[in-house]
């Protein structure tokens, strides 16, 4: 069995940190999609979101228990935070992979940005 040349570039290609990212990415948004769609499904056949009224869950400690009882809209929440987590753990990753690179111009940066991230998630306020 013979390989083109583009065949033996593509198998010797070393993992780069781009593929890393895009690994991140995808599979962040494909996890998130796949539970929110759970959840939307069973608020669908159910009717019952799983809180009275009008209420829902409003801190990630409320999301987790719903999640624990099934109650879908949790479910659809708990889709919703992996959404927002997949951008963090994507900014940590590369931090990771160009600290193993000994790249660490493109380290400070990347860990620059996920300070910024972190503390805008801690800090930040709605409403």
């Amino acid at each position: 069995m013979t390989f083109s040349d583009e065949q033996k570039q593509t198998a010797a290609k070393p993992f780069m940190v781009e593929d890393l990212i895009s690994l991140a990415l995808r599979v962040g948004v494909i996890i998130s999609s796949i539970v929110t769609t759970g959840g939307l499904i069973l608020l669908l056949t159910t009717g019952q979101s799983g809180y009275p009224d009008a209420t829902f869950p409003t801190s990630i400690i409320e999301v987790l228990h719903g999640l624990i009882q099934l109650k879908s809209f949790a479910i659809i929440e708990f889709g919703l935070l992996i959404l927002l987590a997949t951008p963090i753990f994507w900014v940590t990753a590369s931090t990771v992979a160009f600290f193993l690179r000994r790249d660490y111009n493109y380290t400070l940066i990347s860990a620059y940005v996920l300070l910024i991230l972190l503390l805008s998630l801690f800090l930040g306020k709605a409403g």
